[in-house]
């Protein structure tokens, strides 16, 4: 839809006009959205971003200061973006009646603690009337705007945790702690020790999840906000594209690099699936893969990006608060997992190529390698400067900023460049019309960035501010070292049934909460066992429930991106989704890996990384081969069955019995590469299961 068509009848602006391309939820929420409302929204987004980028490269504010109003421009977006009566219908008097009270409740939670927060920091632990009040309005408020903007899943976890916390013979609600299991219950909070950690203190709303929000994953999503406006989306899909499309499969192994280089940025693996499947779906159903491997293969592609660096989705940001390493650790050490994950899921398409007999796309129907880069290298500078900066160890807050000033300052350059030296010579020659027409553009641009890049960050912002009222809720009832205990017991002590465990929790939680609130409410509640009770490293804990807190976007029943690919493929969602959970094996067999071979994490002498290092991809790609059945050529069935044996003796924490697993997978594999080999002809077609 163009962005010069007119608002409809109805008075209400098209999701373009305001804001760019847009998110499924805000997309259907803009739909029904007067024109006053959407100019408000676009204001209000542009001064949440301006505060932003003022904190993070010029000012810096102190922690409530930061968090507060950050939290306050988030609420006041959630109350105008989403309507109390839903997306697809318009607010009429009553909505706007009891809107307007949560956005008077939004904008006091916000900005009550900046205007009071010398005094009540002198009366700490002796609250007044007026501030258990407005902990109370604050709480109600986040919730309300969970309801709306993250789900009701998330919501009802979070007023489950605030009924917990008040249950308890000492609490607000005794009655309720009589109905609690021995090993949880506790002596219960009365409301104002609850407000104070909630509201009052730094480990409930305004705590660790929130302060990264606000800060570092905030400037991120901004960053990727200016790189889709000023165009650099297109450009990294084309030179995926240009890249891989002529090899068979090609689309589907260009979904792969491309949504892993855009979904490392946007920080959202629906968000992804939606824009880069989008061109990569139906040109996968073009060359022969059925809708839903097309689906499935996005949805595992795009769950990647959120496990590949440099922003992981919010999870490097939150690793290196949690753990104290330093952030550009976090990211270096997961860039070869995330390459083993990425590899496999490439290796799956592959292979689906191969036994379907595809071919890849012809030389006329793919960018030029050199058109591409000729018309976009600009957009690799901000890269260049992201890492540079990250090596140079700056704050990850500065480097957003430096970050997206350099995308602003090559995309204006190149702007300027073309118009100055190459337009004259194609007959257009420089005029201070054709500058102003630039100027305007360009402002406009700027606009549509910063508008688009504080939307984006509204779900995950206040998903963060009711994880941290979980958090808070943990801290003040010790329920972390309670769960602890709890997993400990249920495993008999033994470390797969322990990880097992985990799955399972971070699975069912997925279902509820969005990934880096189930990473956070996990990493809470299991995170102590699996490094004290366990002994695994630190860091290698946090990376495993990570990692674990993926799986809810492509395994059954709730599959959140699976779901998105089958909209995009036109497929059946549940037979989508397990088509993503085949695809992304890995999300479940390196973490694994991880565990019982520490050194590809934490690092060692240089022959027991290249040794583990070989181990994970034989391991990885023989058990791909082993589920589709082909490598060079078709598996015959005693080496699929074989697979499984070696594969587990690969994870196993013993060099001898690592060097039989090994053996046995790299004959297995050598023995179809001959066959294959002895083949000659193509081989035989089948259809692709």
């Amino acid at each position: 839809m163009s962005k010069n068509q007119p608002a409809d009848e109805q008075g209400t602006m098209t999701r373009h006009q305001v804001a760019g391309d847009l998110p499924d939820n805000l997309r259907s929420a803009d739909a029904v959205q007067p024109w006053p409302v959407l100019i408000l929204i676009t204001v209000i987004g542009v001064a949440m971003s301006l505060f932003q980028l003022y904190s993070a490269g010029i000012q810096t504010f102190g922690l409530f200061y930061q968090r507060s109003i950050h939290l306050g421009f988030v609420l006041v977006l959630a109350f105008l973006i989403f309507p109390v009566f839903g997306p697809r219908r318009r607010r009429g008097l009553l909505g706007w009646l009891v809107d307007g009270a949560f956005l008077v409740g939004a904008f006091m939670t916000g900005f009550y603690l900046t205007w009071n927060l010398d005094a009540i920091i002198n009366r700490a632990g002796f609250w007044s009337p007026m501030d258990i009040t407005m902990g109370i309005v604050a709480t109600l408020t986040v919730l309300e705007a969970s309801r709306r903007a993250v789900g009701l899943g998330m919501t009802i976890i979070g007023i489950v945790a605030i009924a917990y916390a008040l249950a308890g013979p000492r609490g607000a609600l005794p009655t309720l702690g009589e109905w609690m299991p021995g090993v949880l219950s506790h002596r219960g909070a009365n409301m104002d020790r609850l407000i104070g950690q909630l509201y009052l203190g730094q480990e409930g709303i305004f705590g660790l999840p929130l302060g990264v929000a606000a800060t570092y994953v905030f400037m991120f999503v901004l960053f990727g906000a200016f790189l889709e406006v000023t165009g650099a989306g297109k450009f990294f899909i084309d030179l995926a594209f240009a890249a891989t499309g002529r090899r068979p499969g090609g689309p589907a192994k260009a979904a792969v690099v491309a949504s892993a280089g855009m979904g490392s940025i946007s920080g959202s693996a629906i968000a992804n699936v939606v824009t880069t499947g989008a061109f990569t779906i139906p040109l996968m159903k073009r060359l022969g893969y059925k809708a839903k491997q097309a689906g499935g293969i996005e949805a595992a592609a795009s769950t990647g990006g959120q496990i590949t660096p440099p922003l992981m989705g919010a999870g490097a940001f939150l690793i290196s608060e949690y753990t104290n390493i330093p952030y550009v650790e976090i990211v270096a050490v997961s860039i070869f997992p995330a390459i083993l994950y990425l590899g496999t899921v490439y290796l799956f398409v592959h292979i689906v190529a191969m036994k379907a007999g595809m071919k890849g796309m012809s030389a006329s129907e793919l960018p030029q390698l050199r058109a591409v880069f000729a018309s976009g290298w600009q957009f690799i500078v901000p890269l260049f400067v992201l890492i540079g900066l990250l090596m140079a160890a700056y704050s990850p807050m500065r480097v957003g900023f430096w970050a997206i000033v350099s995308v602003v300052a090559v995309a204006g350059l190149r702007t300027l460049a073309t118009m100055v030296f190459i337009d004259p010579w194609r007959g257009q020659p420089l005029t201070l019309d054709r500058l102003w027409e630039a100027a305007v553009l360009g402002l406009t641009k700027l606009i549509e960035a910063l508008a688009l890049g504080a939307r984006n960050a509204v779900s995950v912002s206040i998903a963060c501010a009711v994880a941290g009222i979980i958090v808070g809720v943990v801290g003040l009832t010790g329920l972390g070292l309670k769960f602890s205990s709890m997993m400990v017991a249920l495993s008999g002590g033994n470390l797969v049934l322990a990880l097992l465990l985990v799955l399972l929790a971070s699975l069912i939680l997925g279902m509820g909460l969005p990934v880096t609130a189930a990473y956070i409410v996990l990493i809470v509640l299991v995170g102590p066992a699996l490094s004290t009770e366990f002994g695994i490293p630190l860091l290698i804990a946090h990376l495993v429930v990570f990692w674990y807190s993926q799986d809810s976007n492509v395994t059954p029943p709730v599959a959140l991106a699976g779901f998105a690919a089958s909209a995009v493929a036109g497929s059946k969602p549940m037979e989508t989704s397990l088509q993503a959970w085949k695809f992304a094996k890995g999300l479940y067999l390196i973490p694994m890996f991880m565990v019982f071979n520490p050194e590809i994490i934490l690092g060692g002498p240089l022959p027991v990384l290249i040794w583990t290092g070989a181990i994970a991809i034989l391991a990885l790609v023989t058990f791909a081969a082993a589920i589709e059945g082909y490598l060079f050529t078709w598996l015959d069935p005693v080496s699929r069955l074989v697979v499984i044996p070696a594969t587990v003796a690969i994870f196993w924490p013993a060099f001898a019995v690592e060097l039989v697993g090994a053996a046995v997978l790299a004959a297995v594999v050598a023995l179809n590469w001959w066959k294959g080999r002895g083949e000659g002809a193509a081989p035989q077609q089948r259809r692709a299961g």
